[in-house]
């Protein structure tokens, strides 16, 4: 017997094909596991990641509701547009009112006072004609055998011949008059030059009292200087003078509208 005969073996067992090669495929497997994931880690790495949105699609009723939201929304343009326009039309036309009521106030304030100043002449001129009613028929009685004589019956006999002519303001005849055209016509007669209006015919020649008027005296209504009619006293408490368009050419007597004053120019 060999002396090596009950010398155990230190080796180790080998190991079988088979379990060498599972070995070797587990590893393979786990070395190309990691492979992969190195190659995808990296191919990552390198490469942005890139989303993508899906935006909705419009639909049908979709698309008709934003064309009915922009419409209302111009609708609602329009409506501010136009209660901006009525509400400046507005604005201007109160203020239009305010000027136009200031304005009416004013002129009827006006018209007011010119009436007033009017009734105050109109009173003044009756109180006048009431004091002078008695003077003119104290007057009548004075004169009233007073007769008239060379230049003043001319006078007369001519203002006498166009009783019945029509009064037209601004009229010197032949067939039509204004009071102070009478006048100057009638005076011309007898070669004086009487101004043209009655204002400046009742400052023409010499001042009389209405106590001592003669046949042919210049009678005149309102103040010397200012009068606003004019006609000839022709004697008896009468007098001629073309009054208005109702009467045209007439004589009347003193009552009926007594003079203010009285000048002499014969």
């Amino acid at each position: 017997m060999s002396h090596t005969a009950h010398i155990r073996s230190h080796r180790k067992p080998r190991r079988s094909a088979s379990t060498i090669a599972m070995r070797a495929g587990v590893a393979s497997g786990v070395l190309g596991t990691l492979a992969v994931a190195t190659a995808a880690g990296s191919a990552n790495a390198a490469e942005p990641v890139t989303q993508t949105l899906e935006l909705p699609v419009l639909t049908g009723d979709l698309a008709a509701q934003v064309a009915q939201s922009a419409q209302a929304t111009q609708q609602a343009a329009a409506n501010y547009q136009l209660q901006a326009e009525r509400d400046a039309a507005a604005t201007a036309a109160a203020k239009e009112a305010k000027k136009d009521l200031a304005d009416a106030k004013a002129e009827a304030k006006k018209k007011a006072e010119a009436a007033r100043k009017a009734a105050a002449e109109r009173a003044t001129r009756a109180a006048e004609r009431t004091t002078l009613t008695s003077t003119s028929a104290s007057s009548s009685d004075s004169t009233s055998s007073s007769t008239a004589t060379g230049s003043a019956a001319a006078v007369i006999a001519f203002v006498k011949a166009q009783i019945g002519d029509a009064y037209v303001s601004g009229g010197t005849g032949p067939n039509s008059w204004d009071c102070s055209g009478l006048m100057q016509t009638a005076f011309k007669q007898v070669g004086v030059d009487l101004p043209r209006v009655s204002q400046d015919q009742s400052t023409f020649g010499t001042q009389v009292s209405l106590d001592n008027l003669l046949p042919g005296d210049i009678l005149y209504w309102g103040s010397a200087g200012s009068a606003y009619h004019v006609a000839v006293y022709v004697g008896d408490g009468m007098f001629v003078g073309a009054q208005n368009p109702s009467t045209g050419v007439a004589e009347k007597p003193m009552s009926y509208d007594p003079p203010t004053g009285a000048v002499r120019v014969l």
